[in-house]
């Protein structure tokens, strides 16, 4: 379905009946991650999937897609649906706009899971690499993309998943050059939340993998120290929707649940 937001087109599913779930992809990704997720989650709830802006089906809105704006188009197509309440659950990129969109909106949410994501800023070395990565896809596109989404993967990973991230690749591809450095570029600012995980009443969740190649592992398990977040953790990388898909999908419909 496409919502009209600031003259652009923002495209998102709606699937099931009963609690709002929210799913939100990451960097380089779209709404068709979630796809071998949805049919057992909209068993028992309403489950919203939302490209974010420069992704998938959804327009760009300028040179700088910072965090709070794909956060604000995250509220406009709740808003479009008469949804209140809905439980967040968002990959890399995606939990960090959930939580830009739990700041803003502590009342709407019900739960919030961070998948292979942090509520850390940029360290000033990550950032450098943002700015290294701008000058590299605006080079080469597509060696860009098709490095950037291998590297994610536990190394043994990327030959038993060789098909699944084909697939990822093919999706990333259609990934416009502007909505890349746009996502890139809000990345690199984004502002630290951890504080949301001290604060907030809601239940959260915090899905790590072991060997994630984009996140230090020790700094997540500090992030959640002397908080009631959920800790689960997977022996793989950063694409746990794809290396741990049927273990994460018994852990996502646990949490919804309870």
């Amino acid at each position: 379905m496409i919502l009209d937001y600031k003259n652009i087109n923002v495209f998102y599913t709606d699937s099931g009946k009963g609690n709002p779930i929210v799913l939100l992809h990451g960097f380089l990704e779209n709404s068709t991650i979630w796809n071998h997720f949805v049919p057992k989650l909209s068993e028992k709830n309403r489950v919203i999937c939302i490209d974010l802006l420069g992704h998938g089906k959804t327009g760009c809105l300028g040179y700088i897609h910072t965090m709070e704006l794909m956060a604000e188009v995250v509220e406009a197509v709740l808003n479009h649906l008469n949804i209140k309440k809905a439980i967040l659950i968002g990959h890399s990129m995606g939990g960090y706009v959930a939580l830009a969109f739990a700041e803003k909106n502590p009342d709407a949410i019900s739960g919030l899971c961070l998948m292979n994501s942090t509520a850390m800023a940029d360290t000033k070395e990550k950032q450098e690499n943002r700015v290294r990565a701008i000058v590299a896809v605006k080079q080469n596109h597509r060696t860009f993309v098709r490095m950037a989404i291998a590297n994610l993967f536990r190394p043994k990973n990327r030959t038993i998943f060789s098909d699944r991230i084909k697939d990822v690749i093919n999706e990333a591809l259609q990934t416009p050059l502007q909505g890349i450095v746009a996502a890139l570029e809000g990345m690199k600012i984004r502002k630290n939340r951890e504080f949301l995980l001290h604060t907030c009443t809601f239940k959260k969740l915090m899905v790590i993998g072991k060997k994630d190649p984009a996140l230090d592992y020790l700094s997540l398990i500090e992030q959640v120290k002397n908080t009631d977040v959920i800790m689960v953790e997977f022996p793989d990388g950063h694409m746990s929707y794809v290396e741990n898909e049927s273990e994460l999908l018994q852990k996502l419909v646990h949490f919804t649940e309870n």
